[in-house]
């Protein structure tokens, strides 16, 4: 497949544009800048600004992707502009070019304000607010075959290739795990239209995804 990962710099967006070209996908990559990030034949880099009206964007997505993927993030620095804003124009360009499949990497209870005082979580509240109404926004505005993936806290730890989902507690995640849940959404079909929530577990990553909705 053809594919954009928007953010591929990011510590979840590297490893999963290394993942999809390990199995032989044709990726290119963005980050704000035009430096190239991994030496591959299949690799292109697109120097994308999130910051640019949704035309720009559009224009600067200039491919026929199979499916997008979003993991960037401002890292707190410019949670409206980028984690919010940035992540809805990406959404409308995507319309745009008539792009369908699309694959958001969000945060455990974006959607359930409910759980926004649980430790860890209410350190986060403008980002949480952030994710949220772009979350919504996919579901709600966008006409795109969304998948929703809402990871725990990112851990530089071993990955274990399994998950839990949807579990009550927010739980934490290797990256490496996440990215590897994420790579195996883009052909879980059962997956369109779906929000789930992951954490370290005991199920296979593929045969956890392959749960969603059952």
């Amino acid at each position: 497949m053809n594919i954009l990962v928007i953010g591929a710099s990011g510590r979840v967006g590297s490893e999963l544009v290394q993942q999809l070209l390990d199995k032989n996908h044709t990726v290119t990559g963005t980050s704000r800048d035009n430096k190239p990030l991994f030496d591959n034949p299949n690799y292109t880099h697109l120097a994308l600004d999130l910051t640019a009206d949704k035309e720009a964007v559009a224009r600067q997505v200039a491919g026929n992707y199979d499916a997008v993927y979003f993991t960037a993030g401002s890292g707190g620095k410019d949670v409206l502009g980028i984690d919010l804003h940035g992540a809805v124009k990406t959404m409308q360009a995507a319309q745009l070019k008539g792009l369908s499949r699309y694959i958001m990497l969000s945060a455990v209870f974006s959607l359930d304000t409910t759980k926004w005082t649980l430790p860890g979580i209410d350190q986060l509240k403008d980002y949480y607010i952030a994710k949220h109404y772009a979350d919504q926004w996919l579901i709600h505005n966008s006409r795109l075959d969304y998948t929703i993936v809402q990871a725990g806290a990112l851990k530089e730890r071993e990955p274990t290739g399994k998950i839990a989902i949807n579990n009550d507690s927010a739980g934490e995640n290797a990256i490496k795990d996440v990215a590897a849940t994420l790579a195996s959404v883009l052909t879980a079909n059962n997956t369109i239209k779906k929000v789930f929530s992951i954490q370290n577990g005991d199920t296979k990553i593929d045969d956890a995804v392959a749960t969603v909705n059952k």
